[in-house]
């Protein structure tokens, strides 16, 4: 436990973060749209492979990983899992 909050406690109290994603910003006011805000989001329920290809972290963030699955348990498969989605490019 300790290690899989290490990484993103430390990225947020020394590295700035950015802003959250466009797509990923609140659409539901009429204006929303007009300033960019759910434009180009990828609702993964509409994928038959239930995920969404697109980046989900700030810009300053792309590309940081905080999960590593361990050798113990079921966190191999899920190192599987998460490298084949990678492969076919579905995002995680």
């Amino acid at each position: 436990m300790t290690a899989a909050l290490g990484a993103p406690q430390a990225d947020v109290r020394d590295r700035p973060s950015g802003s959250v994603p466009a797509h990923l910003r609140d659409s539901h006011c009429k204006s929303a749209g007009s300033i960019g805000h759910g434009v180009g989001y990828d609702y993964p329920h509409d994928d038959p492979r239930g995920r969404a290809p697109q980046e989900h972290q700030p810009p300053k963030t792309a590309g940081r990983v905080y999960y590593q699955p361990s050798t113990h348990g079921e966190e191999p498969r899920i190192e599987e899992r998460m490298r084949a989605m990678r492969t076919e490019g579905g995002g995680e």
